[in-house]
């Protein structure tokens, strides 16, 4: 017994922690139910929204981009690490696209090593998971490192563990998984600084490193100015240069080995539309302040009641309670709560609608001035949930010297404040059919700041046990308002609804070849059952082909889109671009048949054939379409890239038999007549083509793959120049006779 209560006394707050944790995720471990949007998946995406059978009710639908992004890139990246591949490429989006380089694969993830041990969604719904419970136990250790109560980290790890960064971008796996190894990093730099203990320098690497391995470099990067920021404060403060050479060094150790993710992210970035957008709005309008206190102020996407902002980028909540300790740390005038303060604010200030923001934007320095300013916040969050762990410790040293007047005057000003803040927010900026939202939003928030008054004024009463009722209060309100301000965001729904089989995929599998599928299906669908298309949906993606594409609508040219690129029905080159790009499969849902919008392919039996029928769906070839792989005999050299452009959609351009180049390869005259050759794909994976080309004459071999700088190609074992070719795709000489062509990946650097 004496056993069991050492423990407890000893571990408690870890079982808290834990405690929470689970009552949050148990409908994973008793009820069969995984953290992944699936309803959402059936309901609304294609195939499956096609089919009465998955039609529901959805709990949250602002959830898309796991559906279209980050889950089929992990289940692809595990599928080529089952086979011994990095996956470099992506050949089923966008004509072919870094893998790797795109960050957010999070290829190199310590976390990718369950998805080896377990069935695939149940790894998945780990790492979803594992993210509020890694933070929660990582800040509790930063937090007792700076000598703060049990209770007091406590109240820290929980409200950054469910804070609205977290909540927000839970279900993703990235962001939230980044920004957990925060308080790890700093947790070794502040045990660095004050004890010689060597071995947790390495710690500083792991955290940085882990950091950048799970999938979002905006979060990453946030992470290491803030830890920088953090470092010079810690020598600052201590005077110790030796710590902070040590620090210093394995800091950038950490940053070393990150690079391998780092620099073919940057070279992709450079390629990619990103390099040069800059984000002019996005950041959070200061009328938002007011969601701190209460998050669903403007309403909520899951009771689809909001009407105002983007619900998860503009997530600021950290819950009521720790906002209100936060500020109590007044009350403990000590550096490092100078320090959260003043990172607390000013992370607000270049994440809200302020000059700071606009001074951001104005610098243009890469991600920070071409990501969406809003996710800062994050900072903001973070600092204000160590803000509330030094608060309470304030707040009940208050309460032991019976200091009562200093423990009013905060809370009655904080109060009014609010109230001012309230009445102008009602009268002068919500709209009145919105009003009534706001106000019973309010309600709950409120109830528990009530609550927590009513603890602090008691203790008041009751000396004996006044500190034991202020922090068993104050930390169960803080466990409600966080477990009810995320189980209300996050999803938990049937695992067996998560990507389900149909046969009309079976049936593309079966028919695609080394072609492509083009119809209303999206990457969802393409990357995780491996069909290549030509849309892709992906911040990173490289910007001449997103040109090529969205200028075939016209044939004037298009910039490329921030995000997406979509092959539209009714483009003028639609057909041309389907042809020269190898789609020989065509994904036809019945109940588009004869509308205007869809292509074709009832009317036209000579170029398309239907190869399959179902209730919902049919399946038809493009006859039309070339071969992945073609020679060509012809070709036009024009260095200027738009002028290229416009002459690939002139009408009378000969596109299946001319290429376009940008540099001469000076082997054939143009007018030659085409020799007999034979071209067949040997091998097609991620990482490398392999070829197996006879010509009676030099031929220029054309890939309707993406080109890319990283790829190298070997001509009969020599290697060979890939030229540009119709703008964005890839061509090699290949001489006279039989030849073995390989396109190879050049790896990480």
């Amino acid at each position: 017994m004496r056993l069991f209560k050492k423990f407890f006394v000893t571990f408690w707050p870890m079982i808290f922690i834990f405690g929470v944790w689970f009552a949050f995720s148990y409908p994973y471990f008793l009820q069969q139910k995984v953290p992944f949007p699936s309803k959402h998946l059936v309901t609304t995406f294609s195939p499956w929204s096609y089919y009465e059978k998955f039609a529901g009710p959805v709990k949250n639908n602002a959830m898309s981009d796991i559906i279209y992004q980050i889950y089929p890139w992990k289940h692809f990246t595990i599928q080529m690490l089952k086979q011994g591949e990095i996956p470099y490429w992506n050949p089923y989006a966008f004509a072919g696209n870094p893998h790797l380089a795109n960050f957010q694969s999070a290829i190199f993830s310590p976390f990718n090593l369950p998805f080896f041990l377990l069935p695939f969604v149940d790894a998945w719904s780990l790492l979803i998971l594992l993210q509020p419970l890694l933070a929660g136990f990582f800040l509790y250790l930063f937090m007792r490192e700076q000598q703060i109560s049990q209770t007091g980290s406590l109240i820290s790890s929980v409200a950054f563990m469910f804070c609205g960064f977290m909540v927000g971008w839970m279900a993703y796996g990235t962001l939230a998984m980044a920004i957990a190894f925060l308080p790890l990093t700093l947790f070794a730099i502040e045990k660095s600084f004050h004890k010689k203990t060597f071995w947790m320098l390495p710690v500083i690497s792991i955290g940085l490193a882990a950091s950048y391995f799970s999938g979002h470099i905006q979060t990453s990067l946030y992470l290491t100015v803030f830890s920088i920021v953090y470092i010079f404060f810690k020598l600052f403060v201590t005077r110790n240069v030796r710590s902070f050479l040590l620090v210093g060094l394995f800091f950038s150790l950490g940053v070393c080995i990150a690079l391998i993710q780092i620099i073919p992210t940057f070279a992709l970035y450079h390629e990619s539309i990103r390099s040069s957008l800059v984000y002019p709005d996005g950041q959070i309008p200061l009328s938002h302040v007011v969601t701190i206190f209460a998050p669903d102020y403007f309403g909520n996407p899951v009771t689809r009641s909001a009407w105002m902002g983007y619900y998860a980028e503009w997530a600021n909540f950290i819950g009521i309670i720790p906002l209100l300790l936060a500020f109590f740390s007044f009350f403990k005038p000590k550096p490092s709560v100078y320090f959260f303060w003043i990172a607390g604010i000013l992370a607000f200030a270049f994440s809200s609608d302020t000059p700071l923001r606009q001074l951001l934007a104005v610098s243009r320095i890469p991600v920070f001035a071409t990501s969406i300013p809003s996710r800062m916040v994050v900072l903001f969050s973070f600092s204000f949930a160590v803000l509330a762990g030094f608060g309470l410790d304030a707040l009940l040293a208050l309460i032991k010297k019976r200091k009562y007047k200093q423990i009013i005057l905060p809370i009655f000003i904080g109060l009014i404040i609010f109230m001012i803040c309230l009445v102008l927010l009602i009268l002068h900026l919500l709209p009145s059919d919105k009003t009534s939202i706001a106000i019973r939003n309010l309600l709950f928030p409120s109830m528990l700041s009530l609550l927590a008054l009513i603890a602090i004024a008691l203790s008041f009463f009751f000396r004996k046990f006044a500190i034991i009722i202020v922090c068993v209060v104050l930390l169960l309100l803080t466990a409600i308002d966080s477990l009810r301000f995320a189980t209300k965001w996050m999803p938990f729904d049937e695992k067996t609804l998560v990507f389900p089989d149909l046969a009309v995929i079976q049936k593309m599998q079966e028919h695609i070849g080394y072609g492509r599928v083009f119809g209303h299906l999206g990457q969802q669908v393409a990357s995780y059952y491996g069909l290549a298309m030509l849309d892709g949906y992906d911040p990173l993606y490289i910007e001449r082909y997103g040109e090529f594409i969205l200028t075939s609508k016209t044939g004037e040219y298009m910039p490329a889109d921030r995000a997406i690129v979509e092959v539209t029905n009714q483009g003028r080159y639609t057909k041309r671009v389907l042809d020269l790009l190898g789609v020989n499969l065509i994904f036809h849902p019945k109940i588009d048949t004869k509308k205007e919008w869809a292509l074709p392919v009832w009317r036209e039996n000579k170029i398309y054939t239907k190869i399959y029928d179902d209730e919902k769906f049919q399946l038809y070839t493009n006859n039309t379409a070339l071969p992945r792989a073609k020679l060509f005999y012809k070709y036009e050299v024009i260095q200027d890239k738009k002028e290229l452009l416009r002459r690939f959609y002139t009408e009378n351009f000969d596109y299946r038999n001319v290429l376009l180049l940008e540099d001469d390869p000076q082997i054939i005259e143009a007018g030659i007549q085409q020799p007999r050759n034979s071209v067949a794909i040997i091998s097609y994976t991620s990482n490398k083509v392999i070829i197996s080309v006879e010509t009676e004459i030099p031929a220029l071999l054309f890939l309707s793959d993406n080109y890319y700088p990283k790829w190298t190609v070997m001509v009969n074992g020599n290697k060979e120049k890939i030229y540009r070719s119709d703008y964005a795709f890839r061509a090699v000489i290949v001489p006279k006779g039989k030849s073995t062509v390989e396109f190879v990946y050049g790896g990480l650097f």
